[in-house]
């Protein structure tokens, strides 16, 4: 066989655990989806104020601060462990909205205070299951693991998406969250079936004297160590420089896109998101059976593609022209995002995996910052200005990170572009 082989797209699923995490993950990224797409429409119906709607995006995000301590806890019990602690507590916050919309005591107030305590934990989800996935699959099938995880994002913006706002519109919010509660109950339960060491077991003096050191310290290692590495340094840059100028256009601002730019209700908003997971999806699948690739080249190309595909977006007037538009933003997005989470993880010790992708979600504070600066701006300059401002600044600075660390990058014998 040649050694560059079309890998299947269904070998991680070889590995046991992994047949479990992949559901769990799935899940619990349908039940965000869902709560995202029914809570942001609830906030700007109820509100009627596109920045009160950026705020309650902006709250999903607080938690990006202490996303690197996520990564020493679960360095140090587990990653395992971590993941199904959390997805508990998202079950519990989710209950409590369940139980104030069947009692009709909910209140944009209430939705703020909650949203901003799931907003603790939830940013660190994602990379605590990518640390996850690189401690329980061998190295070769990484690019295979993380590309097929990545589908669990995008079929749930897809099934979450239209699911939770068919639910919304039919049932209303009370019976659309007892879905929601019984998907995260769910994916708790699965992720615990996942076998994993439930903490590093030292093998000498050494490792055990780290165990016992302040967690201050290890979170300055994981910082310093990302810092130090210039192709890890340069994704985690890209990384947030997306999260800041690329995903409000796409994310956070869906509910206001709809209702006022297309004139649309909930449903369409569903219609929307989903067409960015459709092209989502499609990469996630397409970078799984695909071998060979430079992943640094992959990650330049597919970031200013993506950037290029919203400077279209930001013009666009006609509804079945953005849902086109957003699956090729989605398919570009999936190749740069999971280019960056190819490069951390292969780039990163095995005891260092946690704190790394704590540090990758770290990158994901820009996304609130850019999410309220863009409400402020569309309320002064309307939104064709505003996502082309940030369209166009992104596409530049993307480019300079790109010359600023080409050797690290662009050259096809860099360990980053490592086939």
């Amino acid at each position: 066989m040649s050694e560059f082989a079309r890998p299947s797209a269904l070998a991680p699923f070889r590995i046991r655990n992994y047949r479990f995490q992949w559901p769990a993950d799935l899940l619990t990224s349908w039940a965000f989806e869902m709560e995202t797409l029914i809570l942001g429409w609830y906030v700007l119906v109820e509100t009627g104020s596109v920045l009160l709607l950026t705020l309650f995006a902006s709250l999903n995000f607080i938690g990006t601060l202490i996303a690197p301590m996520f990564g020493v806890v679960g360095d140090r019990i587990g990653h395992r462990d971590l993941l199904a602690l959390m997805r508990a507590t998202y079950a519990v916050l989710a209950t409590t909205l369940m139980t104030l919309a069947f009692t009709g005591t909910l209140k944009p107030g209430y939705v703020f205070i909650i949203v901003a305590l799931m907003g603790l934990v939830r940013p660190s989800d994602l990379g605590v299951r990518g640390a996850l996935v690189a401690t329980i699959m061998p190295h070769d099938q990484l690019i295979g693991a993380i590309s097929i995880s990545r589908t669990t994002m995008d079929t749930a913006r897809i099934a979450g998406a239209l699911s939770g706002a068919g639910l919304f519109a039919a049932l209303g919010m009370g019976p659309a969250y007892v879905a929601i509660v019984s998907l995260y109950v769910v994916s708790t339960l699965l992720t615990l079936c996942v076998i994993a060491p439930s903490k590093p077991h030292p093998v000498d003096e050494v490792a055990s004297q780290a165990i016992r050191r302040s967690p201050m310290r290890d979170l300055k290692e994981g910082i310093a160590y990302v810092w130090t590495t210039p192709r890890m340094r340069a994704a985690i840059w890209i990384a947030f420089l997306a999260n800041l100028t690329a995903y409000p256009l796409s994310n956070g601002l869906l509910p206001y896109i709809a209702r006022d730019i297309y004139g649309t209700n909930q449903t369409g908003l569903g219609y929307l998101s989903a067409s960015f997971a459709v092209g989502s999806l499609a990469g996630s699948i397409a970078l799984s059976v695909v071998g060979g690739v430079r992943v640094a080249r992959l990650m330049i190309g597919a970031t200013a593609l993506w950037y290029a595909l919203l400077l279209v977006f930001a013009q666009l007037q006609s509804m079945p022209a953005a849902m086109a538009c957003l699956m090729v933003v989605g398919f570009a997005q999936s190749l740069a995002m999971i280019s960056i989470a190819v490069i951390l993880m292969r780039t990163a010790s095995a005891h260092f995996r946690g704190r790394v992708m704590g540090v990758r979600m770290l990158a994901i504070y820009s996304l609130p910052i850019g999410l309220l600066a863009a409400g402020s701006l569309i309320s002064e300059i309307g939104f064709v200005a505003t996502a082309s401002l940030y369209a166009a600044t992104g596409l530049l600075l993307m480019l300079f990170i790109t010359l600023h660390w080409r050797a690290d990058l662009w050259h096809i014998h860099a360990p980053a572009n490592a086939r």
